[in-house]
């Protein structure tokens, strides 16, 4: 098994035509050169795919570093011809979809918002015991991704967009979308839907992150 640590690497000599930099050994390019064959043809011959990395790259350089997000998945819609978007939320966040539903339609977008607990399931009917819930001895509804993609998929829409769904759920949402997705706000109730915060923290006052702590039960 290969061990790659793209995260910690110092040549970074992928970012220079291919020749200029020596690959270091541990470099998944020159390790995975049937991959790179296999990614290449794709890109080149699969329309779907050359269209959303066209688009992608585009709304990059256009909007580097001069657009925020929201803008930015706005121009990558148009760019791939989406005009009718989804907006798959969690039911906390009604707020903040609302204010991404008003922008887009003010942006001549068609949008359908549709919130995580779109399909009452009661969490006991998927195996949780009651001390399992958030609060225990209350009524909860489970998160229903599934049921949220379900949904846009029917509405036919184009772009589906993800503004706070839960660890877990989000990654449901992603594999029954039939609408390519793309991440507006990730969840984090601690700091406020900034996932980022945390790591740049985690030499100072989350240090305790490097520190195992929660182990789920098997």
């Amino acid at each position: 098994m290969k061990t790659y640590r793209c995260a910690t690497c110092k040549v970074r000599a992928c970012l220079e035509e291919p020749g200029v930099k020596p690959y270091p050994r541990n470099c998944p390019i020159p390790n995975e050169e049937d991959i790179a064959a296999e990614v290449h043809e794709l890109y080149l011959h699969d329309p779907q795919i050359n269209a959303l990395a066209a688009a992608a790259a585009r709304t990059e350089a256009m909007g580097y570093p001069k657009r925020p997000r929201v803008e930015e998945v706005m121009d990558f819609a148009r760019r791939i011809g989406a005009n009718r978007l989804g907006i798959a939320h969690c039911i906390g966040l009604c707020r903040e979809a609302a204010l991404l539903l008003e922008v887009l339609e003010a942006n001549e977008f068609e949008v359908y918002t549709v919130a995580c607990k779109c399909a009452v399931l009661p969490k006991e009917e998927i195996g949780l015991m009651d001390e399992e819930k958030v609060h225990p001895g209350h009524f909860e509804s489970l998160c229903n991704p599934l049921a949220q993609a379900r949904i846009l998929n029917r509405l036919g829409t184009q772009l589906n967009i993800l503004v706070g769904l839960c660890v877990g759920h989000d990654t449901l949402f992603f594999r029954y979308s039939d609408a390519p997705v793309t991440v507006l706000i990730a969840k984090d109730r601690v700091t406020g839907h900034n996932p980022l915060a945390a790591l740049q923290l985690s030499s100072s006052y989350y240090s305790w992150l490097k520190e195992p702590r929660y182990k789920p039960e098997s």
